[in-house]
């Protein structure tokens, strides 16, 4: 009779449940592991033999295969530890055999028997919740798995407490859900000095997700600015911060099995390669990208950023989802993030300023920012010019509106489009809308058609463009508190479309 026990494999944020079988038969002694084990998992024989010993508990001189169903589904990582030891100790009428068709289990194995953190426990313990089993995983996991709250979440410390579970001796603990963190942010708009057009495409940006770009010279407050816009972004929702956080347990980017509440905020430098950013190398893991799901991807010195990994932003940025294709991978994560560009107007930085540009001027900032195209560009509703701050300006006061003042507008539009997307699902902000509720909830008053219908023209939109400026409108009529889009909203929102290249 075989012995049976479950786990799971991950593809992309979603687990995929694996019987663990394990038949002993006479033969020549052996151990074999099968169903298309990577190399962690295929080490998992020596780790499992190791702990058992620790239990003083030899292997019988049989012919042991433990199969991992199905077999077709590659199993990567070394969570399947645990649930092979479990179904070893089924086979050997150690622990009851009934027992483990109830449970999930996963976690690595150490050579005395401790069982050690593990990533993707909470898209486990999701796996686990929609098979109605509970989830045995390691003690240090269980406070991120029982976030899901939906199914038994049991820490596990050895081995040895796994065997007194099951005969009996002595049941392991629930795990209790880690805290909801909220750190503050410190810092605030109100230190940025002038730049008032900036910060109020930075308040636009933040009510609809739409794409910013910020173009200006070097010291002129650009990355400062960026910085400060997790303080005026509202915390993620339940669901959004249970989304966020299956893709950082799978990058073990969880601190402590606690869920932040507060909006990623992900700044690759451009030196990375096009798997960091978009998701890949073994595994096909989540990329920078994928991280910043309902959050900030902030990439300064756009320019700088090799070709190849800015056009790769262009589908995940009308899809909000990437699909990582490999040989031997295609896994799906979803990307909904608000981008955040900087950039120099040219390469030393100085084209507006005729006493520091450089001989190449104004020829080397078309060049410069030639490095981003077209089809890039057009994505990017928003673009604003952050010009140079005297330096005798940085002792007066701090200027203009507090993070908690234009926090609280955002949070009003954005309770806006909640109300508006109450009924679509896949709807969430403006940025997202497209069709039919497109042009019912942005089609503007008379004078804002024929506006935009003349600039339209005259400018060669796109498309996508149109589509653009009518989103980004609708955010400044949100934040105006106006069910209408009005031709001020109209003429504000074309204003963002005239910095950097058209379209």
């Amino acid at each position: 009779m075989v012995a049976r026990a479950y786990t799971v494999a991950f593809e992309g944020v979603d687990a995929r449940l694996v019987e663990v079988q394990c038949a002993m038969t006479p033969g020549t002694p052996s151990f074999s592991l099968v169903g298309l084990p990577d190399k962690a998992v295929s080490e998992a024989r020596e780790r499992v033999r190791s702990a058992l010993a620790a239990l003083s508990i030899a292997l019988p001189q049989k012919r042991i295969t433990v199969h991992l169903s199905p077999a077709d589904l590659p199993k990567e990582g070394s969570h399947f530890d645990l649930p092979i030891a479990l179904a070893l100790l089924a086979e050997l009428e150690i622990i009851p055999r009934d027992e483990l068709e109830h449970h999930v289990a996963l976690g690595e194995l150490s050579l005395d028997g401790r069982v050690m953190p593990v990533l993707g426990a909470l898209p486990a313990a999701i796996a686990a919740a929609e098979g109605d089993r509970a989830l045995l995983c390691p003690r240090a996991c269980g406070a991120e798995a029982a976030w899901v709250g939906a199914t038994q979440v049991l820490g596990v410390e050895n081995l040895n407490a796994v065997v007194r579970h099951f005969t009996g001796q002595a049941a392991l603990p629930a795990a209790q859900a880690g805290a909801v963190t909220m750190p503050p942010s410190g810092r605030d708009l109100r230190e940025v000095k002038g730049q008032e057009r900036a910060k109020r495409a930075l308040e636009i940006a933040a009510a609809g997700r739409h794409h910013l770009l910020m173009l200006g010279p070097p010291g002129s407050g650009k990355s400062m600015l960026a910085a400060r816009l997790a303080s005026i972004m509202p915390p993620l929702s339940a669901s959004e911060a249970l989304e966020t956080s299956m893709i950082h347990s799978l990058a073990g980017l969880l601190s402590e099995g606690g869920i932040s509440r507060s909006r990623p905020f992900r700044e690759p430098h451009h030196t990375a390669s096009i798997a960091a950013v978009v998701g890949g190398g073994k595994g096909a893991k989540p990329g920078e990208i994928s991280l910043a799901h309902n959050g900030v991807l902030f990439l300064d010195e756009l320019p700088e950023f090799p070709r190849a990994v800015l056009e790769t932003l262009r589908q995940p940025m009308e899809t909000g989802e990437v699909v990582v294709a490999r040989a031997n991978a295609h896994v799906r994560y979803p990307c909904r993030f608000l981008l955040v560009a900087a950039a120099n107007p040219c390469r030393c930085g100085y084209l507006t300023d005729p006493a520091r540009a450089c001989g190449k001027a104004p020829l080397c900032g078309d060049d410069y920012l030639g490095r981003i195209s077209g089809p890039l560009m057009d994505r990017i509703d928003l673009r604003v010019e952050v010009p140079p701050v005297a330096f005798t300006d940085l002792d007066l006061p701090a200027s203009g509106e507090s993070s908690t003042v234009v926090a609280a507008r955002v949070a009003q539009a954005r309770a806006r489009q909640d109300q508006r997307f109450a009924q679509k699902p896949n709807l969430r902000v403006n940025a997202d809308m497209e069709g039919a509720i497109l042009e019912e909830t942005a089609s503007p008053d008379a004078e804002g058609k024929a506006l935009l219908l003349k600039v339209a023209e005259r400018m060669g939109l796109s498309a996508r463009a149109y589509h653009r400026v009518l989103r980004v409108a609708r955010t400044i009529a949100d934040l105006d508190e106006s069910p209408q889009v009005r031709q001020p909203h109209i003429a504000e929102a074309i204003s963002y479309r005239l910095t950097g290249k058209p379209g």
